[in-house]
């Protein structure tokens, strides 16, 4: 059975559960302020679910890699759409700051 670590939180799941559906059933959401309230649900058109992700999840959609090529977003960035995302195994997962979790802070 997976482990999902997210902000200090340890998650069981079934294997090949959508990571955004771990979460909120978990009570912790993949969003950040309004995004909370404002979002697809999970269709891969919002992008407010952009979360880095470190360990054994599917490989990105097509959906997923569409919508994190534009503005706010970088396809470069390497962040995952949680409500694209099975988890395979155990994981780590990071939201970062913005609207759309997408404020990496720059390291030189």
């Amino acid at each position: 059975m997976p482990t999902v670590q997210f902000r200090g939180q340890r998650i069981d799941c079934d294997e090949g559960e959508i990571l955004r559906d771990v979460l909120l059933e978990a009570g912790e959401s993949p969003h950040n302020g309004m995004a909370d309230t404002v979002n697809c649900r999970g269709k891969a058109t919002c992008g407010t679910c952009a979360v880095a992700v470190d360990g054994a999840v599917s490989d990105p959609t097509d959906r997923e890699q569409q919508r994190l090529s534009f503005p706010p977003h970088d396809p470069d960035r390497g962040l995952r759409l949680a409500c694209q995302t099975r988890v395979e195994g155990d994981v780590t997962v990071t939201k970062y700051p913005g609207f759309w979790g997408q404020k990496i802070e720059e390291t030189d």
